[in-house]
């Protein structure tokens, strides 16, 4: 059964601490069918193209609050 995480850097960020490594941690972690949700505050182009470059579904999706949600999902 595919697992659907939600992880939300925006406490991070507030905090002044980088949350890439925890996310790559996430994402490589990422079994096929799995989906990591990542809410932002803003869009996260770097990890968006990274995470298309391994060959990941990615849609992002600018919330109502005025963060983002970007679902990133294994295909393979």
């Amino acid at each position: 059964m595919p697992n659907d995480t939600t992880f939300d850097v925006r406490p991070l960020l507030r905090a002044g601490r980088e949350p890439y490594a925890q996310l790559r941690a996430l994402i490589n972690a990422l079994q096929p069918g799995d989906s990591l949700t990542v809410i932002a505050p803003f869009l996260p182009s770097p990890l968006i193209e990274l995470c298309r470059s391994l060959g990941h579904e990615v849609s992002p999706t600018h919330r109502a609050d005025g963060a983002w949600s970007t679902r990133i999902t294994r295909l393979e």
